[in-house]
């Protein structure tokens, strides 16, 4: 049983509650629903998703390689296959909102989109599995959430088709087992020294930056 990983990061979901909030709840989300959101700006998403997509895969590849433990690596194997998926499921709504593989490869990183990537690519350099993976636990409810949303607005108000959306549907649910498999990284990790605190602030950041990107996406004209 992972129970001091299981109370340590249901205390980081609750210090941060303020910024998941305004995650879940954010007019991004409200203007695509009440469809409101061009077309155009759904294909700066694809754009800047790309990017994303691109960055965590090697990010991913590198905690990997850096993880010290068969069961780390095992979990983090699996984020690597998903984040695969998601890169192939990217192309058909990259096409359904205009954009050609090439254009959406070739879109520029927006500062404000990027930075979630350049701190995973910070994390899978510098953090222990623990604060890597217990990031990505708190901070992949509030995206999976957002992604449901936009899957159903999109077929709804937008008439995009399932395989259209598959990208979002990829996220909107957590596969069987996730968190707990999740959670036993993190009290592995705590069991061989990994500082708490430390992994509290991962999960603090990195949900930060999910918030920016969301930010970043709405701001533009």
């Amino acid at each position: 049983m992972a129970h001091r990983a299981r109370v340590l990061l249901d205390k980081a979901r609750k210090a941060i509650a303020s910024t998941e909030e305004r995650i879940r709840r954010h007019p991004y989300l409200e203007a695509l629903e009440e469809r409101r959101l061009e077309k155009g700006k759904l294909a700066i998403f694809a754009g800047q998703q790309c990017h994303i997509i691109e960055s965590d895969l090697r990010s991913v590849a590198l905690i990997v390689s850096r993880a010290e433990s068969q069961g780390a690596r095992d979990f983090l194997s699996g984020m690597l296959q998903g984040e695969r998926a998601a890169m192939a499921a990217l192309t058909p709504f990259g096409q359904a909102v205009g954009l050609s593989p090439e254009r959406m490869h070739s879109a520029e990183p927006l500062p404000g989109a990027f930075a979630y990537s350049a701190y995973v690519t910070w994390l899978a350099t510098f953090g222990t599995a623990a604060e890597f993976v217990g990031a990505f636990l708190v901070n992949l409810e509030a995206w999976g959430a957002n992604c449901g949303r936009i899957s159903r607005a999109l077929q709804a108000g937008y008439g995009l088709t399932g395989p259209d959306v598959a990208f979002f549907d990829l996220f909107a649910s957590a596969p069987p087992g996730f968190e707990e498999q999740g959670l036993a990284v993190v009290e592995e990790g705590l069991d061989h020294g990994a500082d708490p605190v430390r992994i509290r602030r991962a999960a603090r950041l990195l949900q930060g930056f999910e918030l920016l990107f969301w930010d970043t996406m709405a701001a533009m004209p």
